[in-house]
């Protein structure tokens, strides 16, 4: 960056600065706030959070914490694999990723609406898909993401809590293989 881009850069922050100092205390024509912006490190750093976003109606499914063996969600713990379905949760028998097949998921040949995807919370680290299992997905219409639980938790309740219809196939955390 050349010198005198610097400057002006210094220069926009410097009375960028200037002008919400003035809002803040009243001056400047606009309205006072009356709490400060919350900083982007914040922000992004929530994405690791199961705990997003507050408020959300009682009827809706909210991860809320998970163990090696289990999930919190809306307050209650489950132990073992979890199978969501935009606000439905039912327990689900896999074990291990090599258990989760085109059988295990053949509730969504039957589903009506077809979720517009389908996260699989592979334990605790991501696991290749099956072609077999991907193209049985692909057949259902559902996108497919495949990540940890911890992640696929999250992921969850951010699509969920937007409205979409999601769907999640989670094992638990302490799953490795």
């Amino acid at each position: 960056m050349a010198v005198g881009q610097r400057a002006a850069v210094g220069n926009l922050i410097r009375n960028l600065r200037k002008e919400c100092g003035s809002q803040r205390n009243g001056g400047g024509g606009g309205r006072a706030s009356s709490s400060p912006l919350p900083s982007l490190r914040r922000a992004f750093s929530l994405y690791d959070q199961i705990n997003l976003i507050d408020n959300v109606p009682d009827d809706q499914l909210r991860f809320q914490g998970f163990t090696d063996t289990g999930f919190t969600v809306n307050g209650v713990q489950y132990q073992g694999s979890l199978l969501c379905v935009g606000n439905l949760l039912t327990s689900w028998s896999p074990k291990t990723f090599s258990h989760i097949t085109p059988h295990a998921l053949s509730i969504f040949q039957i589903i009506r609406p077809v979720p517009e995807i389908l996260i699989i919370g592979c334990g605790r680290y991501i696991q290749p898909v099956d072609p077999q299992l991907r193209n049985f997905i692909r057949s259902t219409g559902m996108k497919l993401e495949a990540i940890d639980s911890r992640n696929a938790a999250s992921t969850y309740n951010i699509l969920n809590e937007e409205g979409r219809i999601v769907a999640a196939a989670l094992l638990p955390y302490g799953v490795c293989t």
